[in-house]
Protein backbone atom coordinates (compact mmCIF):
# COMPACT_ATOMS: atom_id res chain seq x y z
CA UNK A 1 0.00 0.00 0.00
CA UNK A 2 1.48 3.64 -0.85
CA UNK A 3 0.39 6.81 -0.09
CA UNK A 4 -0.95 9.20 -3.13
CA UNK A 5 -1.27 12.41 -3.08
CA UNK A 6 -4.88 13.24 -3.62
CA UNK A 7 -5.06 16.94 -4.57
CA UNK A 8 -2.20 15.66 -7.78
CA UNK A 9 -4.79 13.67 -8.90
CA UNK A 10 -8.10 15.20 -7.77
CA UNK A 11 -8.02 19.11 -7.30
CA UNK A 12 -10.67 19.47 -5.07
CA UNK A 13 -9.78 16.34 -2.68
CA UNK A 14 -7.43 18.40 0.15
CA UNK A 15 -10.55 20.65 0.75
CA UNK A 16 -13.26 17.63 0.50
CA UNK A 17 -12.28 14.47 2.38
CA UNK A 18 -10.36 16.14 5.00
CA UNK A 19 -12.92 18.37 6.13
CA UNK A 20 -15.08 15.39 5.98
CA UNK A 21 -13.64 13.03 8.85
CA UNK A 22 -15.82 11.29 11.61
CA UNK A 23 -14.54 10.68 15.05
CA UNK A 24 -11.95 8.01 15.30
CA UNK A 25 -13.01 5.07 17.11
CA UNK A 26 -11.71 4.33 20.77
CA UNK A 27 -8.48 2.48 19.92
CA UNK A 28 -9.94 -0.63 21.60
CA UNK A 29 -12.16 -0.94 19.31
CA UNK A 30 -9.90 -0.42 16.82
CA UNK A 31 -7.70 -3.23 17.87
CA UNK A 32 -10.68 -5.36 17.98
CA UNK A 33 -11.35 -4.77 14.38
CA UNK A 34 -7.77 -5.54 13.54
CA UNK A 35 -7.82 -8.64 15.43
CA UNK A 36 -10.74 -9.67 13.49
CA UNK A 37 -9.83 -8.71 10.32
CA UNK A 38 -6.29 -10.81 10.98
CA UNK A 39 -8.01 -14.23 12.53
CA UNK A 40 -10.69 -13.75 9.43
CA UNK A 41 -7.78 -13.64 6.26
CA UNK A 42 -5.79 -15.93 8.00
CA UNK A 43 -9.10 -18.43 7.77
CA UNK A 44 -9.68 -16.92 4.07
CA UNK A 45 -6.38 -17.21 2.79
CA UNK A 46 -6.52 -21.38 4.25
CA UNK A 47 -9.74 -21.52 2.08
CA UNK A 48 -7.77 -20.25 -0.56
CA UNK A 49 -4.96 -22.51 -0.42
CA UNK A 50 -7.30 -25.18 -0.09
CA UNK A 51 -9.72 -24.23 -3.42
CA UNK A 52 -6.55 -22.61 -5.74
CA UNK A 53 -6.14 -25.65 -7.84
CA UNK A 54 -9.27 -26.24 -8.88
CA UNK A 55 -10.18 -23.01 -9.51
CA UNK A 56 -7.31 -21.92 -11.19
CA UNK A 57 -7.66 -25.45 -13.37
CA UNK A 58 -11.68 -24.32 -14.27
CA UNK A 59 -10.72 -20.54 -14.91
CA UNK A 60 -8.43 -21.74 -17.91
CA UNK A 61 -10.07 -24.77 -19.29
CA UNK A 62 -13.33 -22.15 -19.77
CA UNK A 63 -11.21 -19.05 -20.83
CA UNK A 64 -7.71 -18.45 -22.16
CA UNK A 65 -5.84 -15.83 -20.47
CA UNK A 66 -4.96 -15.06 -17.00
CA UNK A 67 -5.83 -16.52 -13.27
CA UNK A 68 -6.21 -13.37 -11.58
CA UNK A 69 -7.72 -9.93 -12.31
CA UNK A 70 -5.69 -6.81 -11.18
CA UNK A 71 -6.70 -3.65 -10.27
CA UNK A 72 -6.07 -0.31 -8.60
CA UNK A 73 -8.22 0.77 -6.09
CA UNK A 74 -8.64 3.52 -3.57
CA UNK A 75 -9.07 2.54 0.37
CA UNK A 76 -8.50 4.71 3.49
CA UNK A 77 -7.86 8.15 3.07
CA UNK A 78 -6.93 7.95 -0.23
CA UNK A 79 -4.51 5.21 -0.07
CA UNK A 80 -3.93 3.05 -3.12
CA UNK A 81 -3.45 -0.51 -3.16
CA UNK A 82 -3.81 -3.12 -5.91
CA UNK A 83 -6.66 -5.67 -5.89
CA UNK A 84 -6.91 -9.56 -7.10
CA UNK A 85 -9.67 -11.42 -7.94
CA UNK A 86 -10.05 -14.76 -9.73
CA UNK A 87 -10.74 -13.40 -13.16
CA UNK A 88 -14.40 -14.13 -14.03
CA UNK A 89 -14.18 -12.26 -17.60
CA UNK A 90 -13.04 -12.94 -20.95
CA UNK A 91 -8.80 -11.52 -21.13
CA UNK A 92 -10.14 -8.47 -23.03
CA UNK A 93 -12.82 -7.35 -21.11
CA UNK A 94 -11.79 -3.84 -20.71
CA UNK A 95 -12.01 -3.57 -24.46
CA UNK A 96 -15.31 -5.18 -25.14
CA UNK A 97 -16.85 -2.64 -22.34
CA UNK A 98 -18.53 -0.34 -24.56
CA UNK A 99 -20.26 -3.03 -26.28
CA UNK A 100 -22.48 -3.74 -22.64
CA UNK A 101 -25.20 -1.30 -21.77
CA UNK A 102 -24.93 -0.13 -18.09
CA UNK A 103 -28.43 -1.50 -16.10
CA UNK A 104 -26.87 0.98 -13.09
CA UNK A 105 -27.16 4.84 -12.19
CA UNK A 106 -24.57 6.81 -10.96
CA UNK A 107 -20.83 5.66 -10.70
CA UNK A 108 -21.09 2.26 -11.28
CA UNK A 109 -21.52 -0.07 -13.63
CA UNK A 110 -23.69 -3.52 -13.74
CA UNK A 111 -25.15 -5.25 -16.14
CA UNK A 112 -26.87 -8.75 -15.34
CA UNK A 113 -26.37 -10.90 -18.48
CA UNK A 114 -23.05 -9.20 -19.20
CA UNK A 115 -21.99 -11.55 -22.31
CA UNK A 116 -18.09 -10.58 -21.25
CA UNK A 117 -18.49 -12.89 -17.77
CA UNK A 118 -17.56 -16.85 -18.40
CA UNK A 119 -19.67 -19.45 -16.93
CA UNK A 120 -16.87 -20.24 -14.56
CA UNK A 121 -16.79 -16.89 -13.37
CA UNK A 122 -20.56 -16.86 -13.32
CA UNK A 123 -19.82 -19.05 -10.93
CA UNK A 124 -17.54 -17.27 -9.03
CA UNK A 125 -19.40 -14.55 -7.99
CA UNK A 126 -22.61 -16.13 -7.44
CA UNK A 127 -20.37 -17.85 -4.87
CA UNK A 128 -18.17 -14.70 -3.93
CA UNK A 129 -15.26 -17.47 -4.54
CA UNK A 130 -14.17 -14.93 -6.81
CA UNK A 131 -12.91 -12.55 -4.09
CA UNK A 132 -10.75 -15.04 -1.84
CA UNK A 133 -7.62 -13.41 -2.97
CA UNK A 134 -8.69 -10.42 -1.97
CA UNK A 135 -8.19 -11.88 1.73
CA UNK A 136 -4.10 -11.07 1.38
CA UNK A 137 -5.39 -7.37 1.55
CA UNK A 138 -6.82 -8.22 4.93
CA UNK A 139 -4.16 -9.62 6.75
CA UNK A 140 -1.65 -6.98 5.07
CA UNK A 141 -4.10 -4.02 6.26
CA UNK A 142 -5.28 -2.49 3.09
CA UNK A 143 -8.73 -3.50 3.79
CA UNK A 144 -10.90 -4.80 6.32
CA UNK A 145 -13.27 -7.55 6.08
CA UNK A 146 -16.03 -5.17 6.55
CA UNK A 147 -16.01 -2.14 5.20
CA UNK A 148 -17.00 0.17 2.12
CA UNK A 149 -17.10 -1.07 -1.37
CA UNK A 150 -13.31 -0.20 -2.53
CA UNK A 151 -13.38 2.63 -5.50
CA UNK A 152 -11.87 2.50 -8.51
CA UNK A 153 -10.02 5.62 -9.84
CA UNK A 154 -12.24 6.24 -12.85
CA UNK A 155 -15.16 6.44 -9.69
CA UNK A 156 -13.45 8.70 -7.20
CA UNK A 157 -12.15 11.11 -10.29
CA UNK A 158 -16.20 12.03 -10.07
CA UNK A 159 -16.76 12.08 -6.67
CA UNK A 160 -18.40 15.05 -5.05
CA UNK A 161 -18.23 16.34 -1.59
CA UNK A 162 -20.78 13.77 -0.53
CA UNK A 163 -18.77 11.07 -1.86
CA UNK A 164 -15.70 11.78 -0.52
CA UNK A 165 -16.70 10.63 3.48
CA UNK A 166 -16.48 6.43 2.08
CA UNK A 167 -12.64 7.44 2.03
CA UNK A 168 -12.88 7.65 6.09
CA UNK A 169 -12.93 4.14 6.54
CA UNK A 170 -10.71 1.09 5.38
CA UNK A 171 -12.88 -0.56 1.93
CA UNK A 172 -13.75 -4.06 3.11
CA UNK A 173 -14.53 -7.59 1.62
CA UNK A 174 -18.28 -7.02 2.99
CA UNK A 175 -20.39 -4.30 4.80
CA UNK A 176 -24.07 -3.21 4.35
CA UNK A 177 -24.43 -3.01 0.28
CA UNK A 178 -23.18 -6.71 0.66
CA UNK A 179 -25.98 -7.68 2.95
CA UNK A 180 -28.68 -5.25 1.00
CA UNK A 181 -28.66 -7.10 -2.10
CA UNK A 182 -25.32 -7.44 -3.55
CA UNK A 183 -25.41 -6.82 -7.11
CA UNK A 184 -29.01 -6.03 -7.12
CA UNK A 185 -28.47 -2.97 -5.58
CA UNK A 186 -28.11 -0.34 -8.57
CA UNK A 187 -27.96 2.97 -7.47
CA UNK A 188 -24.52 4.51 -6.58
CA UNK A 189 -26.28 6.98 -4.63
CA UNK A 190 -27.94 4.14 -2.68
CA UNK A 191 -24.32 2.36 -2.03
CA UNK A 192 -22.98 5.83 -0.76
CA UNK A 193 -25.58 6.14 1.68
CA UNK A 194 -25.36 2.56 3.20
CA UNK A 195 -21.41 2.65 3.29
CA UNK A 196 -22.06 5.91 5.49
CA UNK A 197 -24.41 4.83 7.63
CA UNK A 198 -21.98 1.56 8.79
CA UNK A 199 -19.28 4.37 9.49
CA UNK A 200 -21.91 6.19 11.42
CA UNK A 201 -23.28 3.14 13.04
CA UNK A 202 -20.31 0.99 13.87
CA UNK A 203 -18.98 -0.99 17.01
CA UNK A 204 -17.62 -4.23 17.24
CA UNK A 205 -20.37 -6.70 17.20
CA UNK A 206 -21.87 -5.13 13.94
CA UNK A 207 -18.82 -6.32 12.20
CA UNK A 208 -20.00 -10.03 13.30
CA UNK A 209 -23.70 -9.30 12.46
CA UNK A 210 -22.73 -8.15 8.95
CA UNK A 211 -20.26 -11.35 8.89
CA UNK A 212 -23.12 -13.46 9.87
CA UNK A 213 -25.44 -12.12 7.47
CA UNK A 214 -23.03 -12.20 4.55
CA UNK A 215 -22.06 -15.96 5.06
CA UNK A 216 -26.75 -15.70 4.66
CA UNK A 217 -26.39 -13.76 1.61
CA UNK A 218 -23.73 -15.78 -0.48
CA UNK A 219 -25.16 -19.59 0.60
CA UNK A 220 -28.53 -18.44 -0.45
CA UNK A 221 -26.73 -16.90 -3.07
CA UNK A 222 -28.95 -14.06 -3.23
CA UNK A 223 -28.54 -10.88 -4.92
CA UNK A 224 -25.84 -12.56 -7.08
CA UNK A 225 -25.34 -12.73 -10.61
Amino acid sequence: MYQTPLTSIFPNANSQIWELQYAPHPSVQSKFKRCLDIVGSLVGLLILAILFVPIAIAIKIDSPGSIFFTQERYGLQGNTFRIRKFRSMVSDAERLKSLVSNEANGLIFKNKNDFRITKVGRFLRSTSLDELPQFWNVLVGEMSLVGTRPPTGDEVMKYTQHHWKRLNVKPGLTGEWQVSGRSQVKDFEQIVDLDLRYQENWYPLYDLLLIAKTFYVIFGRIGAF
